[in-house]
């Protein structure tokens, strides 16, 4: 097993009321690092998180993380393991205060002295769970809630975070914040797993990125790598790796 890749999709196949959207999935996400997946709408990346954090069960193909198959694990059981998501649309509880809300990340930890620990290291990380402690999580801007989000998810100590869209709606300065903090958040230990329609900036920041399109993989390799790949722009201009003509 200490030569098994910390997260392996392998011929995924996963959808909706019996469509496919993922038609076979295939790779690798390296232990330590900052993975990114970009690709058009509609190629499958928010499904391909759910399969991982359980939502959504693949209808063929294996998931495994540090050697445990996630398919057929419920949601709760994939959190044990260390694996949480944050997800695309806000879900901080907006009538309980910034610090109750991140409290919540820690339900499945029963000793009330390590929720208190984890909290202080929490509030050291993350200034603003202190500055806004007592707030109600609904009066901060969406920026400001997409980092108590982070905050919370760390409350469980996680190996893998997954992050589905966490640019979506904010302004270019926020933005910025945003990214430090997934970068702050991996040089902590946590590997990241993350979907980002801002490719450019995240494939920047990632070790390694992924292109799907129409449910497949099409362009694998360092983050750098694929952002310098021609194809990229041949899929956000709305065609097609694999009719891309020759030069």
């Amino acid at each position: 097993m200490a030569d098994a890749p910390f997260v392996r999709f392998e011929g995924v196949v996963a959808g909706y009321g019996g469509g496919d959207v993922l038609k076979g999935v295939n790779f690798d996400v390296a232990h330590g690092g900052v993975t990114c997946i970009v690709g058009p709408n509609g190629s499958g990346k928010s499904t391909l998180l759910k399969t991982v954090s359980g939502l959504v069960q693949p209808r063929l193909g294996t998931i495994t993380f540090k050697g445990h198959n996630l398919v057929g694990m419920s949601p709760r059981e994939i959190l044990r393991l260390g694996v949480v998501q944050v997800p695309q649309n806000h879900s901080l509880f907006k009538e309980m205060t910034v610090e109750q809300n991140v409290e919540l990340g820690a339900f499945l930890v029963k000793d009330k002295k390590v929720i208190a620990q984890r909290l202080r290291s929490i509030r050291e990380t993350f200034p603003i769970v202190a500055e806004r402690a007592h707030d109600k999580a609904g009066s901060l801007s969406g920026g400001q809630q997409r980092l108590v989000e982070f905050a919370r998810c760390l409350m469980l100590e996680p190996e893998l975070v997954v992050l589905d869209e966490p640019s979506m709606g904010l302004d270019p300065k926020t933005l910025h914040v945003m990214f430090g903090t997934i970068k702050m958040m991996n040089s902590l230990g946590r590997t990241v797993l993350l979907v980002e329609q801002n490719a450019r900036q995240a494939l920047k920041m990632s070790h390694h990125g992924v292109v799907l399109e129409n449910g497949l993989v099409r362009l694998a390799g360092t983050g750098t790598d694929v952002l310098n790949n021609p194809d990229i722009a041949a899929l956000y201009l709305g065609g097609s790796v694999s009719t891309r003509p020759a030069h």
